[in-house]
């Protein structure tokens, strides 16, 4: 008899062969024993009760009967042809259809003997009928593994056409637990079992599978989402911990000159708590040995960009370059200005380097790095080119970092031999459960607080009717020397149209404001780099009044004057987009505004995000709401979501059952790091399993 294990190919289980093995393989990524019994079931029929023919319903609710078919007839119809079957019981009558795989059908089909059926009824001319209907002998549905919850499966349309129906799954895995005889190794530890009431890995998958009520499905449901997520934590934990102890960092033990004097006497303002504490940590960090790995979550407006910058006058002080990359030439340009201007006066040199820098200027970059004159090189992906060589780079800061794949960040590493202190900083506030699980192998620091003094943005929501009196409010704003951005969406699909929009608001903004009272600028993606610099500066210098511009503004371009936004087309946006251009006004001491232009159109998720937006500027709560409506692969970006795909937990619902499985990995793995200890040793080779199959690393930062 032959010996099946979960690495056993599911084409060798009862029922499957080749055939339906490639349609689980390319439908349901199923290739083994082990995947088809970790493919759950995503939701479950009460099967306990049965229904009489005279107690059917005119509805379309999913039903069961008992009865016997009394005869079979084959209708043609213009294409091809139907079966229909009489099914009776001591009460009534229906019809069973079915429009495909009539002739195999015809041939299974007993008559006389009794069915179990399950499935939806129609009504038509005073009789029911059941399409496709699920057919069990009475004597099989008695003998099987059924419960009273019948689970459904995840499928698709492919399956569903060549016959791999819910029931044929269902009967697979029955077919599976006979095979390896319904006993599956322990995966978590006696104490873990214990301390969480646990029920044991096998009596979990019977009861995923095939539950005996709705309390053990329960039990088992939980069991199983505190183990996947307690192994992801267990995976990104122990790799910080590996990465702590042996990747070494630049010991940056001192605090001197450029930190003090910069400190006491070029601070634009004074620190907030947040800020000191996160500072606090940084420190700590780059002076401890081991590369720094820090997470830098800050709203918009928060002051990152002083802490970046003292952070880089640590590395300063201690000997070493910095290399600080931004995702777009307009972000990299606007963080070079503001770190030149608030080092003015200062001997630090700072440089530039973007697609658009001139030959001669990048040579000149080229040389001041090696030789180590050049402090500070502020730049696009450009840094990570190999032609790119440092002195010594001690420190890399990465802002906006989601708009980054894994490997261009790699690269930084590769520009010494020992790894830079890496911070990496984000206005797109993550939602502390999914930062535990996206970003659980970096330490993650968060500035909670605004600066004194920033007043709140006062934001809504306005109907294309109102739109007059909007331009009213906006010239009243004009006259008292503010300025205005208006933003029109742009998605890539449909970009004639978006220019086309954007084109038409221009026009119509050009003839509400003249000239030469008014002056406006315009802003999108098909112009020059230095037409759009030019309009800019303009903006910036206060030549024009409006800004008309697509969401290339969305990050970067720090205007103090600019005191409204009007966001055009807002239920196009996603919440984070729409909070990151809201954060480009308020950074001067005037009151600000952002308004939100729609149609009266709106979806009901729409509707939400524009709800949000006027009732907070928390972004955290914002992106609460964000990761609800969007889901958590979808906000991370394509590059971070493979962690997420998730068998039974849910970052979003199962948030605590998440923080209980950190609490114990990290309780385990700072006990016993290698998993050496006996009571260990299931943990461990279950560990050492999922991390051959896991893609878990070339997720993470």
């Amino acid at each position: 008899m032959a010996i099946y294990t979960l690495n056993t190919s599911i084409a060798y289980l009862k029922g499957v062969g080749p055939n339906r093995a490639d349609l689980l393989k390319s439908e349901l990524g199923i290739y083994t024993f082990g995947d088809l019994v970790n493919f759950y079931p995503n939701r479950y029929l009460d099967r306990t009760q049965f229904y009489k023919m005279n107690q059917l319903q005119q509805n379309a609710a999913e039903i069961q009967v008992i009865g016997t078919i009394t005869a079979i007839k084959t209708v043609q119809q213009k294409k091809g042809s139907r079966l229909v079957a009489t099914f009776v019981d001591e009460t009534g009558a229906m019809e069973l259809v079915w429009f495909r795989g009539v002739k195999w059908i015809k041939t299974a089909l007993k008559v006389n003997t009794p069915y179990v059926i399950f499935g939806k009824t129609n009504y038509f001319n005073g009789t029911f009928s059941m399409p496709h209907p699920e057919m069990e002998l009475l004597t099989d549905y008695k003998k099987s593994l059924r419960t009273a919850l019948q689970p459904i499966y995840p499928s698709t349309e492919k399956l569903s056409n060549k016959g791999v129906t819910n029931r044929v799954i269902s009967k697979m895995v029955e077919s599976l637990f006979e095979e390896v005889n319904a006993t599956f190794t322990e995966t978590l530890s006696a104490a873990i079992m214990q301390n969480f009431g646990f029920i044991s890995k096998t009596d979990a998958l019977l009861n995923i599978h095939f539950p005996k009520n709705q309390e053990l499905l329960t039990k088992a449901q939980q069991r199983l989402k505190f183990e996947e997520l307690f192994f992801i934590q267990m995976q990104l934990i122990r790799k910080k911990m590996i990465r702590k102890a042996k990747i070494k960092g630049y010991n940056f033990d001192k605090v001197g000159d450029y930190f003090n004097h910069f400190y006491a006497n070029k601070l634009p303002f004074a620190l907030t708590n947040a800020q000191k504490r996160v500072l606090k940590e940084i420190r700590k960090d780059m002076g401890s040995n081991a590369q720094m790995n820090r997470l830098l979550q800050g709203d918009v407006g928060s002051g990152k960009t002083i802490v970046a910058l003292l952070s880089i006058l640590i590395a300063i002080d201690n000997g070493f370059q910095t290399a600080f990359m931004a995702p777009t030439e307009i972000l990299a340009t606007q963080h070079y200005n503001s770190l030149v201007e608030l080092l003015n006066g200062m001997d630090v040199t700072v440089k530039l380097l973007t697609g658009s820098t001139k030959t001669k200027e990048r040579k000149l970059i080229h040389e001041q790095l090696q030789t180590g004159e050049l402090h500070i090189l502020i730049g696009t992906h450009a840094l990570i080119e190999d032609k790119v060589q440092f002195y010594n780079l001690g420190l890399a800061i990465i802002d906006e970092q989601h708009r980054f794949g894994v490997e261009q960040r790699s690269k930084m590493w590769k520009k010494n031999e020992l790894p830079p202190h890496v911070l990496v900083m984000t206005a797109t506030p993550i939602p502390r459960t999914l930062a535990m699980s996206v970003y659980g192998d970096l330490d993650i620091s968060v500035i909670d607080e605004l600066p004194p003094g920033r007043k709140e943005i006062v934001t809504a929501h306005r109907y294309d009717k109102n739109r007059l009196s909007v331009f009213k409010f906006l010239k009243e704003e004009i006259a008292k020397g503010r300025q205005i951005y208006i933003v029109y969406p742009l998605i890539n699909e449909s970009e004639a149209m978006d220019y086309k929009d954007l084109m038409d608001g221009y026009e119509s903004i050009s003839r509400e404001f003249p000239k030469p009272q008014y002056q406006i600028s315009i802003v999108h993606g098909k112009m020059k780099a230095e037409d759009k610099e030019y309009e800019m500066q303009r903006f910036l210098k206060g030549e024009t009044q409006i800004m008309v511009a697509t969401t290339v503004i969305e990050v970067g371009v720090n205007i103090p004057n600019a005191s409204v936004m009007v966001i055009e087309s807002a239920e196009r946006f996603g919440l984070s987009q729409l909070h990151q251009l809201r954060g480009r006004v308020g950074r001067g001491a005037e009151q600000s505004y952002c308004i939100l232009m729609t149609s009266f159109k709106l979806s009901d998720d729409a509707k939400i995000r524009l709800q949000t937006m006027v009732d907070t500027s928390d972004g955290f709560k914002i992106s609460e709401v964000d990761l609800k409506l969007r889901g958590p692969g979808n906000l991370m970006g394509t590059q971070q979501s493979g962690i997420l795909n998730l068998k039974i937990a849910d970052i979003l619902k199962d948030g605590n059952l998440l923080k209980l499985a950190r609490k114990q990995a990290i309780e385990l793995l700072t006990n016993d790091q290698s998993l050496a200890k006996p009571e260990n040793i299931m943990i461990k080779t279950a560990y050492i399993e999922i991390s051959k199959k896991s893609t878990i690393w070339a997720n993470i930062s």
